[in-house]
């Protein structure tokens, strides 16, 4: 049901603004662009797909990704994939949309993303494939698995002859369909985010090679070492064997390095320290419980060092009541949780003990997971808590798709950055009150927010949207009578009712418009107006 049956029907085209697509029952590919301030343009077909759909019991919905401004990826349903060379889309007089590649891949699935990139002067276009399989192994659960292949495609040049053929296949599985998944820009890793873990799923030969890595793992499951840290310094601590004695230890500093060796064998720990350090007031002691404990003085008095070698993930930091306590205040600021005594400044007040019954959800805790393309490898992990997933938004098509958290009662949108490793997760806006409002919709089907950040929006399975504006100054002077302060800004909430009882299949959000598709009828609702 959450794979195939909350399936938006309806595709913006991020690349052109105000464009979107559908794939109707006979398999035609209809464009909807806005012509006037209004208006729709009469649908019109750009391809049609060449499967008689009728014939296939088992299929899909059809599914389109635009994987950029003139490379569109398409599923028909049944287990077939397509690539498409489009030219300029968006009406445009060079739009002419041509099959460059297309091949059967096994099961139905539905296309979730895809990428189109250069590397080494070769294109290549890598397209993610969600499919739910048996699960002959599963004989307690739902006897069901989530099966995800990333798949590339790229130009092969025989004899000048440019062709498109299958380059990479790569699967992954899990127990849970994602909340999100995307491929970075540069087609080089993966993030999913989702309730249950994915993994990659290897050839016999890896998988022997990655039970012995686990064998060896398995011995080292403790960190190498613990460290914690203030304003001043670091402390380290090392378990070291009974049998070292001091003379059998040897720590080198230096302003940017250090080095820990044990007898003759090989450093123990190496490697680029994160900051420099006052290397000549630096010590190390052996502790009763033979624990070796090496202090750092900051050379820097402040900043918080989020590892302590660059690179090495063997270690453990720390983290004492007081700096968790000084890390929730400086998060405080996102969320509207304590009351704002200067309202026209920041959020509105809103209080979180004021969560009710329909806050809760099932799914306690995600996880948002980073792939490495080549090992195949998880290089970042970062548990959600209960932070709830709400909705994916593309803010700019050349960067990956933004998801939506809820933090406490508000919001926040957030952008990955796949080629910034010290800020891959960067916070770009926030939506007052948005995660307690949602919770009370219960029919909500779809979640979307304008681009630009200007609005968020929601709908329900039949009729109703919802539409919730930013906060704007106000023109006219207003009063909190109850608590006798002046009011600078007030944020405005709408709600559309469809002329039609038909079921809500599709629903995206540009700039200054929302598009709802039913069974019959795309709605346009004109949210703001243009400059």
């Amino acid at each position: 049901m959450r794979a195939f049956g909350m399936y938006n029907y309806l595709h913006l085209d991020s690349w052109y603004q105000d464009n979107v697509y559908y794939i109707d029952q006979f398999g035609r590919v209809m464009n909807v662009s806005v012509t006037l301030d209004a208006a729709l343009q009469k649908p019109r077909e750009v391809f049609r797909l060449p499967t008689d759909l009728a014939a296939y019991d088992n299929r899909l919905c059809a599914s389109i990704y635009f994987s950029s401004s003139t490379w569109v990826t398409l599923s028909d349903g049944t287990g077939r994939l397509y690539l498409i060379k489009s030219g300029k889309r968006g009406n445009s007089a060079s739009e002419k949309w041509e099959i460059v590649f297309n091949e059967e891949l096994g099961s139905p699935f539905t296309i979730t993303h895809s990428v189109s990139f250069v590397k080494s002067d070769i294109h290549s276009v890598a397209v993610l494939l969600l499919r739910v399989e048996k699960d002959e192994l599963d004989t307690k659960g739902s006897g069901f698995h989530i099966s995800l292949e990333w798949v590339t495609i790229a130009e092969t040049s025989e004899e000048g002859d440019h062709r498109y053929e299958i380059f990479k296949r790569r699967i992954l599985q899990g127990k849970s369909v994602p909340h999100y998944v995307a491929i970075e820009p540069s087609g080089d890793g993966l993030m999913i985010l989702s309730y249950k873990p994915f993994k990659f799923m290897q050839d016999e030969e890896d998988k022997l090679e990655e039970n012995d890595d686990e064998k060896v793992t398995n011995k080292k499951k403790d960190p190498l070492y613990y460290w914690q840290q203030t304003e001043d310094d670091l402390t380290v601590t090392v378990h070291i064997p009974q049998d070292i004695i001091k003379d059998d230890i040897k720590v080198q500093f230096s302003p940017d390095n250090i080095c820990v060796t044990l007898k003759d064998q090989p450093p123990l720990m190496e490697g680029r320290l994160y900051s420099s350090v006052d290397h000549e007031s630096c010590t190390w002691i052996i502790r009763e419980n033979k624990s070796l404990e090496i202090s750092l003085i900051k050379k820097s008095e402040g900043p918080q060092w989020p590892e302590l070698i660059v690179g090495d993930t063997r270690g453990e930091f720390i983290m004492d009541s007081s700096q968790r306590s000084a890390v929730a205040e400086c998060l405080m600021h996102l969320t509207s949780e304590v009351m704002n005594p200067n309202p026209d400044k920041e959020n509105p007040p809103c209080n979180a003990q004021e969560l009710e019954e329909c806050d809760a959800f099932l799914e306690d805790s995600a996880s948002l997971c980073r792939f490495d393309g080549d090992t195949l490898k998880i290089t970042h992990v970062i548990n959600l808590g209960s932070n709830q997933y709400l909705f994916s938004v593309v803010v700019d098509p050349k960067e990956m798709p933004c998801f939506c958290l809820r933090h406490d009662v508000d919001a926040l949108l957030w952008q990955p950055h796949s080629d910034q490793p010290q800020n891959m997760w960067e916070h770009i806006a926030t939506f007052n009150a948005l995660g307690y409002v949602q919770a009370s919709k219960q029919d909500k089907k779809f979640m979307a927010c304008a681009p630009n950040y200007s609005y968020a929006a929601l709908c329900e399975c039949l009729r109703r949207v919802f539409i919730y504006r930013q906060p704007t100054p106000l023109s006219t002077v207003l009063y909190n009578r109850k608590e006798g302060r002046q009011v600078g800004q007030v944020a405005k909430q709408l709600v559309a009712t469809l002329e039609a009882s038909d079921p809500i299949l599709g629903f995206q959000a540009t700039n200054e418009r929302l598009f709802v598709l039913t069974t019959k009828t795309l709605f346009l609702i004109k949210v703001n107006t243009g400059n």
